[in-house]
């Protein structure tokens, strides 16, 4: 069994995955972050690839990307934050990056050097699963979970697609729009939630626009399987930035109510 799948087996909560853009705002402050996020108790570590282009994601974690790629983050970087997280522990790691950058590496190469890191899973945001053949069988090759996205405009037929080719988990987008803190997560959501978990044993996790507590509490209320944090922890990270103590302090504290709101519900 896998590290991600050994994170969905016999939970009687949601996992909790947070996320932070790698290199931002520097290498040895991105290595204190995701040390920081792991002692909190993040079940799931993601981290954001930089990128030129994100075109996925709002302004606060573009911001983040920007400060990464100006500190001079590149996948080597990366992965070099990827194996001092494996030096303590073994929280699965799950890579966020964008097609080109994996294409101007090597398919084949980028697999390799992310299993030689320690990475668990990687998911293409603007990847469509009907062109993701060599992607998926680097993937199977490196025995990292190819993690595919799932949005509330997707068909049944291309979700049964997603789903008999995702590994890991599959990253449900819980509106119509880019990553950012949102007042609230829409029932469409939810719905999204009970719709894929009828086709597919794979488990799901919410992504996009999660940030309190509250909204955790009711993604596992509906049975969510796994809940994504990322703009609500790279906003602490910048508003942080110039005390490395402060940010580790407010983030600990952070992913712990994050983490009581997912175990005080119980699913419908």
């Amino acid at each position: 069994m896998g590290r991600i799948a050994g994170v969905f087996t016999n939970r009687s909560s949601p996992a909790l995955i947070g996320f932070t853009v790698a290199g931002d705002p520097d290498l040895r402050t991105s290595m204190r972050i995701a040390r920081a996020l792991i002692h909190a108790g993040t079940d799931i570590l993601e981290l954001g690839v930089p990128f030129s282009d994100p075109v996925a994601d709002g302004p606060t974690i573009q911001r983040a990307g920007d400060r990464a790629l100006a500190a001079g983050t590149t996948p080597d970087t990366v992965f070099a934050i990827v194996r001092d997280v494996r030096a303590h522990s073994d929280v699965p790691i799950v890579l966020l990056t964008y097609y080109n950058t994996v294409f101007r590496r090597g398919i084949e190469r980028f697999y390799r050097d992310a299993r030689a890191a320690g990475v668990d899973g990687i998911l293409i945001a603007d990847m469509p699963v009907e062109e993701s053949g060599e992607v998926l069988e680097a993937a199977e090759k490196n025995a990292i979970d190819q993690i595919l996205l799932v949005a509330q405009t997707t068909s049944d037929e291309r979700l049964r697609t997603i789903a008999e080719n995702a590994g890991g988990f599959l990253y449900l987008v819980s509106v119509l729009g880019v990553t950012g803190a949102r007042a609230g997560v829409p029932q469409a959501a939810f719905d999204l939630v009970r719709r894929v978990k009828a086709v597919t044993d794979l488990p799901v996790a919410l992504g996009f626009g999660i940030s309190t507590p509250e909204q955790v509490e009711s993604c596992a209320a509906h049975g969510a399987d796994g809940v994504i944090v990322g703009s609500a922890i790279v906003d602490i990270i910048e508003r942080t930035i110039r005390n490395p103590d402060a940010m580790e302090d407010e983030l600990a504290g952070f992913i712990a109510r994050l983490k009581r709101a997912a175990g005080s519900s119980r699913p419908r």
